[in-house]
């Protein structure tokens, strides 16, 4: 009896094991209509929020901000883009943390950091420190869009992953939309700052509701420490695919052009021929919409016509829109940023999800490294557009970008070229 007592358990331990490790290996994850779906969705979205909201939350009102501080429209934009260098420099460290303690854990800690930040920035009596406080704010926030990106793919149906993704960036256009739509009036009625503390308030609201929400992970294992030698192995891996490349490469020159010209728009806006209001100027953030359509749109024509076809298209639509900002006419400008923003957030949404597609291992690297290099085309473009701005006017600057784009739509269509097959 008493060897039967032993070997009976044994037994049981090794039918539970097999049982668990099964379902565990067997699961493909959350499939779209599920609840978890949904609150996968519905918490990213919340984080785009508090993350893009936070990290442009002065572009609405800098014109503002130069004329309060007495600093030049590219000075101004420097709050933009030293917060977005910090999340570029920080977005690859981020992506190893994440890999180490969990990516809700990660992005748990990025956010909140990152609003406790945001709520100091109004406070910040002289330039050098508000510019020191938005390179920290930037730095905290770069725990979220790579690891968001990699925890979808772990978490939910490789069926649903391009239409989830595509949810997700829709999610982050409401969430620049929402921080630029509250700081326009904010600031016109009270000035920059109180507009920089409502935008962190709203930060700070949609960040609890994102750890309220977030499903607990069931496909993350911790991955080893790879220490500094397996790091660089990793990052040479994908540096050295050229598909990849060129979705960085997509990454940089699009993102930098898109946010030189929501940089630099507000302000020939705001002077003559057309004399805008700083609250009605901001209003040209609405255009973000068109954005949270065409980024789920674009995920679904994937299917139908393939990633390469439906990014160059988004380039195109990119392109034709910003040439009609060249027109001197209010209608043909607003209609214009509405096709430009549409067209990017396409071709932004598939070049993103294409990235983990790509990837069979680091993905969390492999994400970072895109978005690392969609950050500092911000940080660098979109301040030189300033330069282009302020030297030659708004012509130079549009037609700068449209280049941008044209030699980005040239590289991804010989790089991703569909293989001939022998008959």
């Amino acid at each position: 009896m008493h060897w039967k007592a032993e070997s009976k358990a044994p037994y049981s331990c090794r039918v539970t094991n097999t049982i668990a490790s099964g379902s565990a290996e067997t699961w493909d994850g959350h499939a779209k209509g599920s609840r978890g779906y949904s609150r996968i969705l519905a918490a990213l979205a919340l984080a785009g929020v508090a993350t893009f909201a936070q990290l442009y939350s002065t572009q609405a009102v800098l014109p503002l901000m130069a004329h309060d501080l007495k600093i030049t429209a590219a000075e101004a934009a420097l709050s933009i883009s030293l917060a977005t260098v910090g999340l570029a420099i920080t977005v690859l460290p981020w992506s190893f943390v994440a890999d180490r303690i969990g990516r809700v854990r990660a992005m748990t800690i990025g956010i909140a950091v990152a609003t406790l930040l945001g709520l100091l920035v109004p406070l910040a009596p002289t330039v050098p420190l508000l510019m020191t406080l938005r390179t920290l704010e930037g730095m905290a926030l770069g725990g979220i869009p790579a690891i968001a990106i990699a925890y979808l793919n772990e978490e939910v149906t490789k069926v649903h992953t391009a239409l989830a993704a595509g949810t997700y960036v829709a999610g982050t256009t409401l969430g620049g939309l929402a921080g630029r739509l509250v700081a326009g009036p904010v600031g016109e009625l009270w000035g920059w700052r109180a507009a920089a503390l409502a935008v962190s308030l709203l930060a700070t609201v949609s960040a609890v509701l994102f750890l309220v929400l977030v499903p607990k992970q069931r496909r993350f294992s911790p991955a080893p420490a790879l220490g500094f030698r397996g790091a660089l192995t990793t990052l040479k891996g994908h540096s050295s695919n050229p598909k990849l490349v060129s979705l960085y490469l997509q990454a940089f020159l699009l993102m930098g052009g898109f946010v030189a010209v929501y940089n630099y728009l507000g302000f020939r806006l705001h002077a003559e021929p057309f004399g805008l209001p700083a609250t009605v100027v901001s209003l040209i953030f609405l255009a973000y919409l068109s954005g949270t359509v065409s980024s789920r749109w674009a995920a679904g024509l994937t299917t139908r016509f393939g990633r390469r076809n439906v990014l160059v298209a988004g380039i195109a639509i990119m392109s034709a829109g910003l040439a009609l900002t060249l027109v001197e006419n209010l209608a043909a400008t607003l209609a214009g940023l509405v096709i430009f923003t549409g067209g990017f957030f396409a071709a932004h949404s598939v070049g993103s999800a294409w990235t983990g597609a790509i990837a069979t291992t680091g993905r969390a690297q492999a994400a970072s490294l895109y978005n690392l290099s969609y950050y500092l085309g911000s940080s660098v473009i979109g301040w030189a557009g300033g330069l282009a701005f302020q030297a030659f006017g708004w012509s130079a600057l549009a037609l700068s970008v449209i280049v941008l784009s044209c030699t980005t739509a040239a590289v991804t269509l010989v790089v991703h070229r569909t293989p001939r097959h022998p008959r």
